[in-house]
């Protein structure tokens, strides 16, 4: 009896999962969604606007102080001004798209780190150097901090996992599961500031200027809550690993001896090299930012938070894996000379290309989008009907956490979803006394919990094929059904902490507010 429910159980399950996989392999390549976005919004625009679709709403005038009444209508994107407008901004739009200047800078620094060995190397070493009642601890966090190097962690990290838990006689697939929960479900979590960061300021930024022409979102604008993050993602993974998914794993007998080996010596040379210069590096940018008359302070306030240091900290970012990746370089021979060094730059770059493709449609689309005003009416529509009904508050960001968790399953690429969703969420939530940065991070919860669970994440398939080197049998739903667990955990502890953080009203970043 309890076989056939099992049965059907397992079945619904994987007629779920088929169906997840059928609708999200149905879906364009998020390029050109965007360009399917652009059509639908110019259509829409003609529509609203010979229907004389507006909005009135109070705004504040960031130069006089005082609140006035506004009223803004749709524009059609047909109209002969708009069309003139839409083809002559079209090479604006993309070079002057914030998210790309900042993701390309601190990509040169990561690039190195990561082509020289460095990145890899680190992680090796942690993972040999682990003592055993650490290890699944240890796994889950480097997962996590391997998302500064961006896929660095799927490749190299996820197989790691499997070997160091069977260099200990554990299971490797719990090995396997562990890293790839740090590696995906932590995605947004991190102690330094990864990638994403700029990325997804950038476009945050955009979508709050819709409504207020001065806003910045900084790229630390979640810093505090993603080093918070990181620590509770690696609680959860280990106690998810140790205590729910391991024990229900048939017991694995390995074919062949496979075990961590530590670094060779060139690499220890090399890594001798990157820890100096990483030292020096920080102790010298500290004697320009801590001193309050600092060089890198700001020279009228003394202010850190609105500082040289703060306005480029990307940069920064960027000599702190640049400059240790090429002391690696050099002591593990790596690098010969600066030839070598610039060509780890352009590979680096050359591997950004289908990003730039997606950022330049996507520039289009927000620029179309908010010239034709659809985004205010939505926001400012939104806001009020959710006002009216009361529903607003913690409620609501919960609710919001929950929504991109479900959208992540379809539509995998981060920036993608950011890209379609700042626009219409960020200046709504604002009008609601939301910050962008509040609105940004609620995003990335839910954007990095589901991860782990869907099939179109790009690196899913590689996982599935790391699953059945341990297990010929496993498949997608094998895959998923061990990684239900972590992401469930993931989500409710999240929201658990955003709740907590949000009711005591803490920073979210230096710099970054709560409320609007």
């Amino acid at each position: 009896m309890s076989e056939t429910k099992t049965k059907e159980k397992k079945g619904f399950i994987l007629r779920a999962l088929d169906t997840v996989e059928r609708v999200g392999n149905g879906l364009p390549n998020p390029a050109t969604i965007f360009i399917i976005l652009t059509a639908v919004v110019i259509v829409i625009s003609a529509i609203c606007a010979a229907c004389g679709v507006s909005v009135s709403y109070d705004f504040l005038d960031s130069k006089t102080g005082e609140i006035n009444q506004m009223s803004v209508a749709v524009v059609s994107l047909l109209a002969p001004d708009s069309i003139r407008h839409m083809v002559t901004t079209v090479v604006s739009n993309f070079t002057g798209f914030f998210a790309l200047g900042t993701v390309f800078t601190i990509m040169i620094g990561v690039g190195v780190a990561d082509g020289t060995g460095f990145l890899s190397a680190l992680l090796r070493k942690v993972a040999a150097s682990t003592p055993k009642g650490l290890v699944t601890a240890v796994v889950v966090f480097l997962g996590i901090m391997s998302n500064i190097a961006s896929s660095t962690g799927y490749v190299v990290l996820v197989p790691l996992g499997a070997i160091l838990f069977m260099a200990f006689g554990r299971h490797p697939i719990a090995g396997l599961a562990a890293a790839f929960a740090g590696v995906s479900g932590g995605w947004s979590a991190n102690l330094l500031i990864a990638t994403n960061d700029p990325m997804f300021a950038g476009m945050s930024t955009q979508a709050a200027q819709t409504l207020d022409p001065n806003y910045t979102v900084l790229p630390v604008a979640n810093w505090f809550f993603m080093i918070a993050s990181t620590f509770l993602i690696t609680a959860i993974g280990t106690l998810v690993t140790d205590k729910l998914v391991e024990p229900r794993l048939t017991p694995y007998v390995p074919d062949a001896s496979e075990q961590v080996h530590d670094i060779a010596e060139n690499e220890k040379r090399g890594m001798r090299f990157a820890g100096i210069t990483a030292v020096v590096y920080i102790i010298f940018i500290a004697s320009l930012v801590v001193p309050t008359n600092g060089l890198l302070r700001n020279p009228e306030t003394h202010s850190f938070l609105s500082s040289p240091f703060m306005s480029g900290i990307i940069f920064f970012m960027m000599l702190l894996f640049l400059l240790p990746g090429l002391a690696y370089g050099i002591g593990a021979g790596s690098i010969k000379n600066d030839k070598d060094m610039i060509a780890l730059m352009n590979k680096t770059i050359s591997g950004l290309s289908s990003f730039m493709v997606l950022i330049f449609f996507a520039a289009q689309f927000t620029a179309c989008f908010n010239y034709s005003n659809l985004g205010t009416v939505i926001s400012v529509s939104g806001a009020d009907f959710l006002k009216s009904v009361g529903f607003t508050g913690l409620p609501l960001i919960i609710c919001f956490i929950v929504l991109t968790a479900f959208i992540n399953i379809f539509i995998a690429v981060d920036s993608a979803k950011w890209a379609i969703m700042a626009p219409i969420f960020v200046p709504m939530f604002m009008r609601l006394g939301l910050s962008p940065e509040l609105t940004q991070c609620a995003y990335r919860i839910g954007d990095s919990a589901t991860n782990i669970i869907a099939p179109l994440m790009p690196f899913f398939v590689l996982t599935v094929a790391f699953f059945q080197k341990y297990d010929k049998k496993a498949g997608i739903g094998s895959v998923i059904s061990t990684m239900l667990p972590y992401s469930i955990c993931f989500l409710l502890g999240w929201i658990v902490m955003f709740s907590v953080w949000y009711l005591l009203g803490l920073p979210l970043g230096p710099g970054s507010p709560m409320f609007y």
